[in-house]
């Protein structure tokens, strides 16, 4: 029911800017945009607070605000990873005789115009926030209660994807400026933000469920794509060998390593 709310609630702000013709970086456009981009994570505690008692709640908050969850070890990871996946890739594309990565128009017209950077900082912030606070902080431990942590991570992922859809038809936002709908840049991004929910679940169920680090690593996620710029075929391959190489090693069930999925305190374990 989660999923169904938050995609429907963002949609509602989203489908009337594509009715409208309003563009996202106009006034009205913005609004709608940050609107949209709030829902999952209002429903997102609006579900905590229906579903569990009190317990249940202060552990989303402790999850949301306590940085000892992933430490020093997670930290580092949350961080190598993105940067990467981002610089191995663009590597990979040199190597097949392509451009290699270039820094984005942030980084190169920063020293002449430094709010240039602001919308790298924009996207590495603010949606993050918004976002995990429902996908993350509710969605995938309701998610993980019934299913292995790849299906659920599957299907969060593909939840995830489409709610992204009405941005592709809305003038001022990267998702139809930079990508297009139907292209082949759009079937790499749909399928990479599946492959990522794999590497989020991974992150999070060996941070002791930590939404601050899966919010981190959202934001630094956003943040490098945007100040390094590589094509997109090989940055989205890598992040499905990486899906691969985390099933393969910290397994399927739980991608931890451990025989079960880390759960939120349920009622009935009073």
């Amino acid at each position: 029911m989660y999923l169904v709310v938050a995609v429907a609630g963002t949609w509602a702000f989203w489908l009337p800017a594509i009715a409208l013709g309003v563009r996202f970086d106009s006034a009205v456009g913005l609004v709608l945009l940050l609107v949209g981009l709030a829902v999952p994570g209002v429903f997102g505690i609006a579900f905590v607070y229906l579903t569990y008692d009190e317990r249940g709640r202060t552990d989303f908050w402790n999850r949301v605000t306590q940085l000892r969850r992933f430490g020093i070890r997670w930290l580092t990871v949350i961080l190598l990873v993105p940067l990467g996946v981002s610089v191995l890739a663009g590597v990979v594309n040199l190597l097949l005789g392509g451009p290699g990565p270039t820094w984005g128009e942030g980084v190169t017209e920063f020293g002449v115009n430094p709010v240039a950077i602001l919308p790298a900082l924009f996207f590495a912030t603010l949606p993050p926030i918004l976002e995990e606070l429902g996908w993350r902080g509710y969605a995938l431990d309701r998610l993980q209660l019934k299913w292995s942590a790849v299906s659920a991570s599957l299907v969060l992922g593909v939840v995830w994807a489409l709610w992204h859809l009405p941005l592709f038809f809305i003038e001022g936002s990267y998702q139809h400026d930079a990508v297009g709908f139907a292209t082949t840049e759009f079937w790499l991004f749909m399928a990479g933000i599946v492959a990522l929910s794999f590497a989020f679940t991974w992150i999070y169920n060996n941070t002791e469920r930590s939404v601050l680090g899966i919010i981190i690593l959202h934001g630094w996620v956003n943040f490098t794509a945007e100040v390094i710029v590589v094509p997109d075929l090989a940055y989205y391959a890598l992040w499905f060998v990486l899906a691969g190489v985390i099933v393969a090693i910290w397994g399927a069930q739980t991608m931890t390593g451990a025989d079960e999925v880390p759960h939120p305190p349920l009622r009935s374990e009073q």
